[in-house]
């Protein structure tokens, strides 16, 4: 009898348990936070980008036409290989391959410093949009808020708030 009276108190202590924590479920509020939208509509993400295209956009074009340049040059080439001295057009095959070389090195340099760059501005983004979560949540008393999830319900989703928490800080 007594192994049955254990399993029954065990039984009745875990209904318990279960009722209890889902009394407490009612009182949790979650929250969810889209941040590829933080980084598409906040005015301190628009404003990162407006700044990193302003500050890249002469060395951008500089490629282009150096691409263009190389392009043009190595058409030239082609057409004109034929009709060319053996020397000669060893010569130019290795000012081709030599600007070429070049070129490559320069837009290598481009993108690894517009990376850093955009990493730069990106994390103060991502600093300001926490600093704008942890106050829509303080505010609204969030128990936790989630950037991240496979699915959530739309009625959780605070990105807007967060986007107009960030916004009216963006001035500042």
């Amino acid at each position: 009898m007594k192994p049955f009276r254990s399993t029954i108190a065990l039984a009745l202590l875990a209904a318990t348990a279960t009722f209890s924590s889902l009394a407490q479920a009612q009182e949790f509020k979650l929250g969810f936070v889209n941040t590829e939208r933080i980084f598409r509509e906040a005015a301190t993400a628009k404003q990162a980008q407006a700044k990193l295209e302003q500050e890249f956009s002469r060395r951008e074009k500089e490629l282009v036409d150096a691409g263009n340049a190389l392009k043009l040059a190595s058409e030239k080439f082609e057409r004109e290989a034929p009709t060319l001295a053996e020397s000669q057009r060893t010569a130019r095959q290795k000012q081709l391959l030599e600007q070429d070389r070049e070129f490559q090195r320069k837009r290598r340099e481009f993108q690894e410093d517009l990376n850093a760059r955009k990493n730069e501005e990106q994390q103060i983004v991502v600093e300001r949009a926490n600093r704008a979560v942890k106050q829509v949540a303080e505010s609204e008393k969030y128990d936790v808020v989630f950037q991240e999830a496979v699915y959530i319900n739309p009625k959780h989703d605070i990105t807007e708030k967060v986007i107009k928490a960030l916004n009216a800080t963006a001035g500042k």
